[in-house]
């Protein structure tokens, strides 16, 4: 169709074979076999001129069209991925969605409202593609093979109660490295990715002193907001993230029960399958979480 299009419009064969670097036998043939398949004439041509039959007028006509439509689709296309605009899905651990993804998210769609963000909380691997996800953001592991990565930051997790329960179970980091049995003796709320059977180690923050410490989880539950709700009401020790910690430290809701000691950096990956030149939709998402995770200050660790 394109090319009776420019038959047409060049008026010749053999000047639409120039226009389109292509040879005149070869825009004859799609000629012929295009009338062949719509079982019409379009062209009459002589050896000095071509003119349009009435059912060639009437496809001609269709055909612009048609390359209107297709021209406004390259359009769209290239303004989706130039302009901050159009839908995009973000799968998102359910530790981050509070005091990272959403605030980041919600301000960038406030600065640019054609934005259209689905946040999806899911704390398990995933394929970007067969799950239909533009963006996922994951701690800690590498991705799928073929999956862009970029490092957005890191944080460290921090062991805490409330200052109740410490309290009430005399707990110190003394007791609970010096007796094992204490550890196993203590309610523990854990995430449904911790399981039962629950290994911590981590470094003195001084002479880098390893410890490591088990406890058996006895409260379960699978999302973070759920965790602290328990954690704050007295349920027992939890594990959570310290920028989640540090603003619960200052409003006293929570303490840390190892203050002198600290867990490993985890790494936060954002991950798409656009390649190296995502839609700008989703450079922004990712701009705009990096930045969100860059506020909580990696100084703050909890002491």
């Amino acid at each position: 169709m394109v090319i009776f299009a420019r038959v047409v419009e060049c008026g010749s064969i053999s000047a639409t074979a120039i226009a389109l670097d292509l040879s005149k036998s070869v825009v004859s043939q799609h000629l012929k076999s295009l009338e062949q398949e719509l079982g019409v004439i379009l062209l009459n041509r002589t050896t000095r001129r071509q003119v349009l039959t009435p059912a060639g007028r009437d496809f001609y006509e269709q055909c612009l069209r048609l390359n209107s439509i297709t021209q406004q689709a390259w359009d769209a296309a290239r303004e989706t991925q130039q302009l901050p605009m159009g839908l995009v899905s973000i799968s998102v651990p359910h530790a981050l969605i509070g005091p990272i993804v959403a605030p980041a998210i919600g301000a960038l769609t406030a600065q640019y409202e054609r934005i259209t963000p689905t946040i999806l909380a899911n704390d398990q691997r995933i394929n970007l593609i067969e799950e239909n996800i533009d963006l996922a953001i994951r701690v800690g592991e590498t991705g799928v093979s073929g999956d862009r990565q970029v490092r957005l930051g890191q944080f460290r997790d921090v062991l805490c109660a409330s200052p109740q329960y410490i309290a009430q179970h005399q707990l110190t980091s003394a007791v609970l490295i010096d007796s094992p049995e204490r550890c196993l003796q203590c309610d523990y709320i854990a995430n449904d990715w911790q399981g039962t059977q629950i290994t911590h180690h981590a470094w003195h923050k001084t002479t880098r002193q390893l410890i490591t410490l088990e406890f058996v989880g006895n409260r379960f539950v699978d999302s973070l907001p759920t965790v602290l709700a328990m954690a704050k009401a007295g349920a027992g020790l939890a594990l959570i993230p310290d920028f989640v910690f540090n603003m619960c430290q200052q409003q006293r809701t929570l303490a840390n029960v190892l203050p002198e000691y600290e867990f490993v950096r985890l790494p936060v990956h954002a991950r798409h399958a656009f390649g190296k030149q995502p839609p700008t939709v989703v450079r922004l998402c990712i701009e705009a979480i990096k930045q969100q995770i860059d506020g909580f200050s990696d100084g703050a660790d909890a002491d």
